[in-house]
């Protein structure tokens, strides 16, 4: 049996390399994202359905909704989209950025979840089980300075995520959190830094084995290729380098001498 799954955020870093892994592993692939370009083109490199949608916006989250119920059964929704805007404490922040991370990190995917839980039910009764799989962040389980705003829209989410395996139990329905740490992809620093690029790649500079996309989407793929009766509620992965949001390592590792 094939297996279908929506991958939100997929036109770039994480969501593309999940699109990726799961197309290689045989899954049948909807990609969700807001860009018309790079959705098409990962479609046409992988052989991917795709959906063109801004999931702050209800009508089109209906779409796409409609889209998924008018084909085969869905049996995960991989909840990717978000980001981080500013690296500004509390005192300093612009409560605009607060809100544009709270509607793209939370908002967002309780409005995709709750639009095409029926389908993932559909999908369940079909193949014996389905997946919502959410990805975090670290920032969703520990704070750092600078980044109250993003740990309080992605703290709200994880909660989401953990309200709605209790709401779900009794269901043949998987609720897991995948939480990343540092992973250098080409976006996220770009964007949480307004686009100012040597800002962005000094985050990185001189760590040794930040994550990568592929990393991830790896982790990802494996949750859902579980056996039905196993869930992941909760993964953290981390480059080796780092400790914590607040503890990364610089330079070679070495053993102490």
């Amino acid at each position: 049996m094939t297996r279908r799954a929506v991958v939100t955020g997929a036109s770039s870093g994480i969501g593309a390399a999940t699109a990726r892994e799961l197309r290689r592993r045989g899954w049948e692939v909807v990609a969700v994202a807001r860009r018309a370009d790079r959705l098409e083109a990962l479609a046409d490199e992988i052989g991917a359905e795709f959906v063109v949608a801004d999931l702050t916006s209800a009508a089109d989250v209906a779409r796409l909704r409609d889209t998924i119920a008018g084909g085969a059964p869905l049996h995960a929704l991989v909840n990717n989209a978000g980001g981080a805007f500013g690296l500004a404490s509390v005192e300093d922040s612009d409560p605009e950025d607060w809100r544009r991370m709270y509607e793209v990190n939370v908002l967002a995917t309780q409005r995709v979840t709750a639009a095409l839980l029926p389908q993932l039910r559909r999908g369940a009764t079909d193949a014996g089980v389905a997946d919502i799989l959410t990805v975090t962040s670290i920032a969703a389980h520990v704070v750092y300075e600078g980044g109250s705003g993003y740990n309080a829209a992605k703290f709200a989410e994880r909660a989401l995520v953990e309200a709605l395996r209790l709401e779900l139990a009794g269901e043949p329905l998987r609720v897991v959190e995948i939480a990343p740490g540092m992973v250098r992809t080409e976006e996220f620093s770009l964007v949480r830094f307004g686009g100012d690029r040597e800002r962005a790649d000094s985050v990185y500079a001189n760590v040794p084995g930040p994550l990568v996309a592929e990393d991830v989407a790896e982790a990802i793929a494996h949750a859902l290729d579980l056996p039905a009766h196993v869930n992941i509620d909760s993964l953290t992965i981390k480059p080796v380098a780092q400790a914590a949001p607040h503890k990364v390592m610089k330079g070679e590792l070495r053993v102490k001498q």
